[in-house]
């Protein structure tokens, strides 16, 4: 968040500056008013383009195994860009890495889901996911010893397809 304000506020400078040298070069034939107009629309184009790329950004930096199976998008009035693109405010990824049979249940899997959202620190949540009639359900002590005892939910296939494969 810190970078972000950064960037915001060296955008605003870099814009500033570009029409101050502008100014100079047409011998100061420019109207005042262009030189915060032009840092403002650049520290809005700033913040908007971060904004929106925070999704593809945080799942290009994901480590190896950690694959993000659903994104969440989200559109507002007070941002209407988002009509045309909306933003990606939540991110649900799958660490493949960290699949584990249940000898109990060979079809059940047990695996780390984690939860993104903008400005949020990521949650991490166990869960069973059951291959052959897909489903998903919380981990709980009960559940572990007895999957037939979870609440389950239907899964997404994306995460089915993920955890089920066969290694």
């Amino acid at each position: 968040m810190f970078f972000e304000l950064v960037a915001t506020f060296a955008a605003g400078l870099g814009a500033a500056g570009i029409v101050l040298i502008l100014n100079r070069i047409t011998g100061g034939r420019m109207p005042g008013w262009v030189m915060p107009v032009a840092a403002g629309l650049a520290m809005l184009g700033t913040t908007i383009g971060s904004e929106m790329s925070w999704g593809k950004r945080t799942t290009a930096n994901l480590p190896e195994g950690v694959v993000v199976f659903e994104e969440i998008g989200e559109s507002a009035w007070w941002r209407p860009w988002t009509y045309a693109a909306p933003q990606t405010v939540r991110l649900v990824a799958v660490d493949t890495t960290s699949v584990r049979n249940n000898p109990v249940a060979p079809d059940v899997r047990l695996v780390d889901i984690y939860l993104f959202a903008r400005w949020q620190p990521v949650i991490s949540v166990g869960q069973l996911v059951r291959c052959n009639d897909p489903a998903r359900a919380d981990v709980s002590a009960e559940a572990l010893e007895d999957p037939a005892t979870a609440n389950w939910h239907p899964a997404e296939p994306a995460l089915t397809e993920l955890v089920c494969k066969e290694s």
